[in-house]
């Protein structure tokens, strides 16, 4: 408060003090929004670099599937061909080995005793033996044609992963079709018996939709079931061999099993469940499953990216809904729901 000249320079002080507080308080809150500015740029970045890293595995998924698709294209078209010349030509085989059977019987009615060198090669190829089994060996032959005609339909089936159009299929024929292609990872292994397939279909319409990535999904869930019950019946293999018992309680509360539900909901509306009842999934990670890159099996054996890729087909490519429901120590079950038509999404959701 004095008036001379030290309390001149006692307020010039004061002043410079309160500008200098009001300097470092500015400069502190550019500081904040500075810091503020590079966190959430990091963090932009940050999954900047997770979608770069998703899109890559997307497209090296998608080439991956595209190339299969092609291959097993050009194997179904190469088999295709002989196999049909095969099964026509068998028609004809036994229409001309019923004739000549026809005309040996004949001969045989006229000729009761023939000479004796004739009666010899009669014994020697063991007519009646061949008669019998000839027709046998035709119809095992035409058996195993249709088997393959089938196995060759479902791969053309399952191969058509590069159609970018949506179009009118039948899911369960997509369905048959998957199965058929893993029928050899579902048949006895040395740590497991068979896996037993229900299949639960409903009544279900035509359905618009992308076949070939609709089939990616059944595979990928499928795969998913099969790994998870060779797992679990490992698990249960080893507990009961420390015990050594293997009672059939046990066995058969642990066949392993695929179920394969299809039902209309909701009139617009086709839902899809595939349930296994291997060891499940715990309930910590059961939020994280459609993550990209997360996956629960170990290194080498799984990349992370099916269960993603499958989540953006179903909710992405077909306005639909894929969820998944586990008990551990009873297995799981994924849940797929698509329209039927592309465009009734928006009125039947």
């Amino acid at each position: 408060t004095r008036q001379d000249e030290l309390g001149q320079l006692a307020n010039s002080f004061n002043s410079m003090a309160n500008h200098l507080q009001g300097s470092f308080a500015k400069l502190e809150q550019i500081n904040d929004e500075l810091e503020q500015r590079v966190e959430e740029r990091t963090t932009t970045l940050q999954e900047t670099v997770q979608e770069l890293h998703r899109t890559q595995a997307q497209m090296i998924q998608s080439e991956k599937m595209s190339a299969l698709g092609h291959l097993v294209a050009g194997v179904a078209h190469e088999i295709n061909n002989p196999v049909n010349f095969i099964h026509g030509n068998l028609t004809h085989v036994s229409t001309y080995i019923e004739d000549l059977m026809s005309l040996i019987q004949a001969y045989q009615g006229y000729i009761p005793h023939p000479p004796q060198s004739i009666q010899t090669k009669i014994e020697e190829i063991d007519l009646d033996f061949l008669m019998q089994d000839i027709v046998k060996l035709l119809q095992s032959m035409k058996v195993g044609t249709n088997r393959i005609r089938e196995i060759v339909l479902s791969l053309r089936n399952f191969s058509r992963l590069d159609e970018a159009e949506s179009k009118p299929i039948d899911v369960h024929e997509g369905i048959n079709s998957t199965l058929l292609i893993l029928q050899n990872r579902l048949k006895v292994q040395p740590q497991r018996p068979a896996i037993q397939v229900i299949k639960d279909y409903g009544q279900l319409p035509i359905v618009n939709c992308y076949p070939g990535r609709l089939n990616q999904v059944f595979m990928n869930i499928l795969v998913n079931a099969i790994d998870a019950l060779d797992e679990a019946w490992d698990i249960e293999r080893d507990g009961s061999s420390s015990h050594n018992i293997l009672s059939e309680t046990i066995d058969a509360k642990r066949t392993p099993t695929i179920t394969v539900r299809t039902a209309m909901v909701a009139n617009h509306w086709v839902e899809i469940a595939i349930a296994d009842n291997g060891g499940g999934i715990p309930e910590s990670i059961q939020k994280q499953i459609f993550d990209p890159f997360f996956t629960t099996k170990s290194v080498g054996k799984g990349t992370g990216m099916g269960m993603s890729i499958s989540y953006q087909i179903i909710v992405e490519h077909h306005h639909g809904e894929f969820s998944c429901t586990s008990i551990p120590g009873e297995g799981a079950e994924f849940t797929i729901r698509i329209p039927i038509e592309q465009d009734e999404h928006l009125a039947g959701g």
